[in-house]
């Protein structure tokens, strides 16, 4: 062997061992290429909790993880059944070129540092379940659970990021009394709220909640991540705006509400909206006229559905991770409440899904402080209608549901790199 032929040999040795130690392994996150998504958020969220760093590859492949490669990752994939795909260096150069080409609405955004979950949801159990707890399960991701006397006790302190279960914020238990109110679910919720109101030092329950929700306003101010759903997302603002009246009627808090109350509403105590007013009326199953499930009920399940808004991955990286989905058109769900009107946003609020036609919002997002907020309208992305009483849903039926992609993304999101968001 001729020193020419060495040295060719010892230069495909050393390009091989080079390809080799920059291999990675991609988890594809489009509609054909994903068996399951929701768990592909699972293997992702415990690599960071255990110290590792990824990327998220936004808008390629629908939002794919980009991990070095390592055997224990494979076979998790392998054991969950999440597809993956194996990249040798050259071909992993060419993904992250194709990502950070200029003419690409694409990006790369480096997740290092996991949030701290924690679930708020009352002690008692209820006729429902909780989406977000369901898909924290499903995909495996650990939390803790909060309710009135964590949060007043300063136990937010260890949380990143915090969902707040279906809660009624404004004292009402969910406007349910005209059909459940002799209900034992009901009464056993009432008196859990009064007895924990008491304990706390509050005389009606409507007070216990708003000092919660003021918390939880800190929370977020202080650099804090919030996630709500259904009635936990107008309930909180609404309990906000009326702090200095009362919207609750004698069998909610044993005096009737003050029928002025809509002209004492002070919205500048609200984080996201603004220039609505409260339904007094203790029968009528809404809080506000924010909501619009009478308008859903009207076009029917078939014609219910939102766009996710397109945003520029390079120049709007937050509102892009929160969007990541394999499909742009996500069908509606209903819930106490399922989505907003748009004339009642605060203007510093991003709108980051909703039916144009009908000139519906269901899913936004916006900065408060030094901390985030997102309301998600709906109860459960994969159960329509969900009425009291229904079982969970069985998620393992839907490993690809685009709904619930859109919390987890929530989930994920706290863990980017904070230098690439201020750019």
């Amino acid at each position: 062997m001729n020193f020419k032929t060495l040295k060719v040999i010892l230069i495909l040795f050393l390009f091989n061992s080079f390809a080799f130690s920059q291999s990675k392994l991609l988890i594809p996150m489009e509609t054909s290429g994903q068996t399951n998504h929701l768990k592909a958020y699972g293997i992702a969220y415990r690599f960071l909790l255990e110290g590792g760093e990824l990327d998220w590859l936004l808008n390629y492949k629908g939002g794919a993880f980009m991990f070095s490669y390592s055997s224990r990752i494979e076979n998790e994939c392998k054991s969950k059944g999440v597809s993956f795909e194996l990249l040798n260096g050259t071909a992993a150069a060419q993904v992250y070129a194709t990502v950070k080409d200029e003419n690409n609405n694409m990006d790369i955004i480096r997740l290092e540092k996991v949030a701290k979950i924690a679930v708020y949801v009352p002690p008692n159990a209820l006729p429902w379940d909780d989406a977000v707890q369901l898909v924290l399960d499903y995909a495996e991701i650990p939390y803790q659970k909060l309710w009135d006397e964590e949060v007043l006790s300063e136990k937010l302190k260890g949380v990143d990021w915090i969902h707040l279960h279906h809660e009624d914020f404004t004292g009402q238990y969910g406007k349910f009394f005209a059909n459940y109110g002799a209900s034992p679910w009901y009464l056993t919720q009432k008196a859990v709220n009064e007895e924990t109101a008491k304990k706390l030092g509050f005389n009606k329950v409507s007070k216990l909640k708003l000092a919660v929700v003021n918390k939880l306003k800190e929370y977020v101010s202080n650099g804090g991540f919030l996630f709500t759903m259904c009635s936990a997302t107008d309930t909180y603002d609404i309990a906000l705006a009326s702090q200095y009246t009362d919207i609750c009627d004698v069998m909610y808090d044993g005096d009737p509400f003050d029928p002025d109350a809509n002209s004492k509403l002070d919205y500048s105590e609200c984080m996201a909206l603004e220039n609505f007013q409260v339904e007094l009326n203790p029968y009528v199953y809404r809080y506000s006229n924010i909501d619009i499930t009478q308008d859903l009920l009207t076009v029917g399940q078939l014609n219910d559905y939102f766009k996710l808004v397109d945003f520029s991955a390079k120049l709007d990286p937050v509102p892009s991770m929160l969007t990541q989905c394999h499909t742009a058109l996500v069908s509606g769900f209903l819930g106490q409440t399922s989505g907003f009107r748009k004339e009642f946003l605060k203007k510093n609020v991003t709108v980051m899904g909703m039916n144009e036609g009908l000139n519906i919002v269901k899913y936004i997002h916006g900065n408060y402080g030094k901390g985030t907020f997102t309301f998600f309208g709906g109860h459960d992305p994969e159960d329509y209608a969900h009425l009291v009483g229904a079982p969970p849903t069985e998620l393992s039926l839907h490993p690809n549901s685009p709904g619930y992609r859109l919390i987890l993304n929530n989930v994920l999101f706290p863990a980017a790199k904070k230098k690439k968001l201020k750019t």
